[in-house]
């Protein structure tokens, strides 16, 4: 279903500046305070948290950081995030051709769009977009550390990793391709006990071992699909960041977890595959 070529911006002025040189500025100083536990050399695919860019932006700007050289390579991003306002059978795609930020808009890649509606298990629907954070609070980073790039936003509803995994599969392309999962962690816990939950799943995430469940990470079936693709891609995972609300913006009785992750080739995959 079809509401406007344009899918407008629903949560600037809530979730992030409305202000584009507000806008502009907070990320701009995120992104230099961003000092990330690894320095990761053109990343394949990140996993970000999207909360509210006082409470998860710093977390994320510590992958976005890691895309400083990748400015003029990426063209095509894949974002895929979880639904959060509407349910999903298994796919949403939007209808609208473009994504609006207070920063522009972002053309939607059409090629992909035509081979991604195609499937049985995506839908083309504006309505679980229209509201939705997830997706859009990557927009203005991703406007930021890149150039001109077309977009492919997908919503995972009730879908299983393997679906995921066959998606970004037969999106993958090559370095001009970047994968965003966009995630949290833990949701509402005490501090202490939010801090070890997340310690375990980014244990297992940085072990490529999927299974992570929906209690230890909003984007769970992503996240699920991407550690199965990077198992297949020979990538390899690294921390670089991982805090809560309770260390940037929040109070520590109830606290949403946050990592960031990038994903690179390995040194021994990239030396075989150049062979």
């Amino acid at each position: 279903m079809a509401t406007a070529s344009i899918r407008p911006a629903a949560v600037a002025g809530y979730f992030y500046p409305e202000d584009p040189h507000a806008l502009r500025a907070q990320i701009g100083e995120m992104l230099a305070a961003a000092v990330p536990l690894e320095t990761v050399s053109a990343p394949k695919a990140l996993i970000v948290p999207h909360a509210g860019y006082v409470y998860s932006g710093p977390v994320a700007a510590s992958a976005y950081a890691n895309l400083a050289g990748l400015r003029d390579v990426v063209r095509r991003v894949v974002l895929l995030g979880p639904a959060h306002r509407m349910a999903v059978r298994a796919f949403a795609l939007p209808a609208a051709q473009f994504f609006s930020t207070p920063l522009g808009h972002i053309p939607v890649s059409r090629s992909d769009w035509e081979t991604l509606q195609a499937r049985p298990d995506v839908v083309v629907d504006d309505r679980p977009h229209a509201a939705e954070h997830s997706l859009e609070v990557q927009l203005p980073f991703l406007q930021t550390v890149l150039d001109t790039f077309e977009l492919v936003p997908l919503l995972v509803g009730n879908a299983d990793a393997e679906a995921v995994a066959d998606i970004l599969e037969t999106l993958w392309g090559g370095p001009e391709t970047l994968i965003v999962i966009s995630s949290d962690l833990s949701h509402y816990q005490p501090y202490g006990q939010a801090q070890s939950c997340d310690r375990a799943t980014v244990g297992r995430i940085l072990r490529l071992r999927s299974g992570i469940d929906h209690d230890e990470a909003c984007g769970a079936t992503p996240v699920n699909g991407l550690l199965r693709a990077a198992v297949h891609h020979g990538l390899e995972p690294h921390l670089l960041d991982l805090r809560n609300s309770g260390d940037t913006a929040g109070d520590r009785s109830r606290v949403v977890g946050y990592a960031s992750i990038a994903f690179s080739e390995s040194r021994t995959h990239a030396h075989t595959a150049r062979h």
